[in-house]
């Protein structure tokens, strides 16, 4: 694997970036660019809100060796924290949080994780690039940035997004499914990724759910608790988005979540807070000071 190449040679940009969620997209890149199969990253760029699973902060650290071997940096950029902790850095308003109105409406928070993590990656983007953001021209990339979208996935956004990356998705150019990603991580002895999620996200499917009260019951407990904090907007839950006299939940049946049943899928195919996937929740349109979903 280590001898072939999966892209020609080109003119490398100023700067290569790898956005690293530690799903297993831009972990199998990760490997990829250290095996020297595809172009080498300069840096690879960790949106860390403070608040995974174990697991998920144990994946990383195993990702760092695989980098510091191949001599590729990973920053990991802190976003705060998105539980409703006593330090509240960050309300569960960023969480894309399910609702019911008063009159029983149903509707959905947007998912402004999703953006503070893009946010978190172009803004060392420009740090590395010298800016730091003043004096960059709108629209104008400052560094090229990998994204570990599958091609089973749906891409909705444009560069025109986030204008400071010029994103790129080598394993849809390569044809790469997240299945073939984790048979490839598996064969180089890295198995079990989990899913990059927060230990309250909503994003979870039943599946993640009940992985997570079978393997983690102290994270578990604390979602639990999270979720009957924001019934009815603690932890800061209200937002421009949510109509007066709604209900928030994390889970998308709107029941509580001791009370969910997490042996069905409830509309959800898997979680993900990556803003360039098809997913109505980290849409443009659900931006934070965009209309809610």
């Amino acid at each position: 694997m280590s001898s072939a190449r999966f892209f020609p040679p080109c003119e490398k940009p100023r700067l290569r970036l790898l956005y690293l969620d530690a799903d297993v997209g831009s972990s199998a890149l990760l490997l990829l660019s250290a095996q020297g199969a595809i172009h080498r990253f300069d840096h690879a760029i960790f949106p860390d809100p403070g608040w995974y699973p174990a697991a998920v902060y144990a994946h990383v650290r195993r990702l760092e060796n695989v980098a510091a071997d191949a001599g590729i940096g990973i920053i990991r950029s802190a976003i705060g924290s998105c539980e409703g902790s006593a330090s509240r850095r960050i309300p569960v308003s960023w969480l894309p949080l399910f609702t019911r109105g008063i009159d029983g409406s149903l509707g959905r928070l947007p998912n402004s994780c999703a953006w503070a993590r893009a946010r978190a990656v172009e803004s060392e983007a420009q740090r590395l690039h010298g800016d730091n953001g003043r004096s960059v021209r709108p629209h104008v990339p400052v560094a090229q940035c990998a994204i570990g979208l599958g091609s089973e996935r749906t891409v909705h956004t444009s560069n025109a997004e986030l204008g400071s990356l010029d994103v790129t998705l080598p394993l849809q150019g390569i044809g790469w499914s997240a299945r073939d990603c984790r048979a490839y991580l598996f064969s180089h002895g890295i198995a079990d990724v989990r899913e990059p999620l927060c230990i309250a996200c909503p994003n979870r499917s039943g599946a993640s759910w009940r992985e997570l009260k079978a393997t983690d019951p102290a994270a578990w407990e604390q979602a639990v608790a999270i979720d009957a904090a924001i019934r009815h907007g603690g932890f800061s839950a209200a937002t421009p988005g949510m109509p007066p006299g709604s209900t928030c939940y994390l889970h998308p049946s709107r029941v509580p979540l001791p009370d969910a049943d997490l042996d069905r899928d409830v509309g959800l195919e898997g979680g993900t807070c990556t803003l360039w996937v098809g997913d109505d929740s980290a849409s443009g349109e659900n931006r934070p000071g965009g209309g809610a979903a």
